[in-house]
């Protein structure tokens, strides 16, 4: 007769669940799919976690909060939504707040002391740093958020949203005191800074078409180009 296997690290069934959920999403991606992917049978997976929702709520905290995996109790219970906001809310106030663009945001024009274009230059290159060393767990809620409405309303409203926002109110500061030449519109050039950043620092490792491009090479070019693309009134004329 069979012994019963041995119980396979929570971790490697974490790491399954967020390969899955970051492929597939979380409406379209089953268990079954976590199974195959650990070479499991689908019931096994129950001994792991109560249900998809068990597993998607696994993934956030591997990538969120990878230290406390291994203190999770077994079978990972199914969370409310609420819980799985308080995951995600939890790592996002443990995250560097963007402190330069904070700064640039609230404060008068001029005060950074740094040249219009150095100033740009340092909110493209932190955003853009934020985004390529958080970009698995970006990548796993914005995959997921689609199909959870408390989930799309924290990602897409509550943090997005809100930095395309801060963005824009240092963008128009700036234009605003002639340091910065005048756009048609100021929230989407925030909106086109912020997913031209998005696209490079974290999107395109999603498109084969686009793995020849280095990590160095993409960072340099976003700052550059973007930093080009808004220069001073002042260097307009020269």
């Amino acid at each position: 007769m069979r012994g019963r296997m041995p119980m396979r690290p929570l971790e490697e069934i974490a790491d399954a669940a967020v390969g899955v959920f970051l492929a597939r999403g979380f409406r379209p991606a089953g268990i079954s799919d976590v199974a195959a992917a650990l070479g499991l049978s689908h019931g096994a997976v129950y001994t792991y976690a109560k249900s998809k929702q068990a597993l998607l709520h696994l993934a956030l905290m591997r990538v969120l909060r990878p230290d406390a995996v291994a203190a999770l109790a077994v079978p990972v219970e199914t969370p409310t939504a609420e819980e799985v906001i308080a995951v995600v809310e939890s790592w996002a106030g443990d995250q560097s707040a963007l402190p330069l663009l904070a700064r640039a945001s609230a404060g008068p024009a001029g005060a950074s002391g740094l040249s219009p274009a150095a100033e740009l230059g340092g909110v493209v290159d932190e955003l853009y740093a934020f985004v390529e060393q958080n970009r698995t767990a970006l990548q796993l809620v914005e995959s997921c958020a689609e199909q959870l409405p408390e989930l799309a309303q924290w990602y897409f409203v509550q943090r997005r949203r809100a930095m395309v926002e801060q963005v824009g109110a240092f963008l128009a500061a700036r234009i605003a005191a002639g340091l910065l030449r005048p756009v048609p519109d100021v929230l989407v050039a925030a909106r086109f800074i912020v997913e031209t950043v998005a696209w490079f620092a974290m999107h395109r490792h999603g498109d084969p078409d686009s793995r020849m491009l280095t990590d160095d090479d993409c960072r340099r070019t976003v700052h550059h180009l973007l930093v080009a693309a808004f220069p001073s009134t002042e260097d307009s004329h020269d």
